[in-house]
């Protein structure tokens, strides 16, 4: 039977602590640690502080020298190095369309007039964007003045993200290699820049050249792929209006 407790009558504290002893023996035991376990860390903390502070502020140096290098060294270095990119750039491209190209090729290689060529800027402004184009355009300038071991050696350190250059830098491998009469390293060349990009300018005119190469190789069937491919996939192209008669000869071959 439910007893009916009168209004402002004080119900028992005491009951209550006698009910659980061991809740505030547990709680009190938890307390104590965590105060043990705060005191050890400040004690740690106030031992080493020193060290402690010491490694931020190492941290902290680190970070600020690297931001300040990429600031006021990397970022001005590589706007340097484009400047003086321009103007060997300038000699390559007037030996584009020049009688004496050959002095302007060279000039664009080894620099003049106090201004430093390709090979100077790979030198000294080496990891920047310039020192990248500086590799490819040193190349193919020896490309063109028709030393092919220095072209080769060129092109084949140019790294970049630029699918095209990078297609063009290995189909003029395969040119120098062409002309060294190394006609089974100037083939594989022209089938990795085929390879590099899938596009109308250099896709089917390194296709045609593996073609052309292959022929003289014997690999005839690899020859006649290619051949066909730019028929079917380029026919847009200056290549595909060639090919046809290349395609009799060998599908006549067989």
């Amino acid at each position: 039977m439910a007893t009916y407790q009168k209004r402002g009558q004080k119900k028992s504290v005491t009951k209550v602590q006698e009910a659980h002893p061991e809740v505030e023996s547990t709680t009190a035991e938890v307390f104590e640690s965590l105060d043990s376990g705060a005191s050890k860390a400040e004690a740690f903390v106030s031992k080493y502080q020193n060290l402690i502070l010491g490694a931020i502020g190492g941290i902290a140096v680190l970070v600020l020298s690297f931001l300040g290098y990429q600031k006021f060294v990397t970022e001005p270095q590589a706007q340097e190095a484009i400047s003086e990119l321009n103007q060997a750039q300038y000699y390559f491209d007037l030996a584009v369309n020049s009688a004496d190209s050959d002095s302007l090729y060279l000039r664009a290689i080894n620099g003049g007039e106090g201004k430093y060529g390709f090979l100077d800027i790979i030198e000294n402004y080496a990891g920047t964007p310039a020192a990248t184009l500086a590799t490819y355009s040193a190349g193919m300038a020896y490309l063109n003045i028709k030393d092919y071991e220095n072209a080769i050696a060129y092109l084949d350190r140019f790294d970049a993200d630029d699918v095209l250059l990078s297609a063009l830098a290995k189909g003029a491998i395969g040119d120098a290699f062409a002309q060294l009469g190394q006609n089974e390293e100037a083939y594989e060349y022209y089938q990795k820049a085929a390879a590099v990009s899938d596009n109308s300018f250099s896709t089917p005119k390194y296709l045609f050249k593996a073609a052309l190469t292959g022929i003289e190789l014997g690999k005839n069937s690899q020859a006649l792929a290619n051949l066909k491919r730019i028929k079917a996939d380029y026919s847009d192209s200056n290549e595909a209006r060639l090919v046809d008669v290349q395609i009799g000869r060998l599908e006549n071959l067989n």
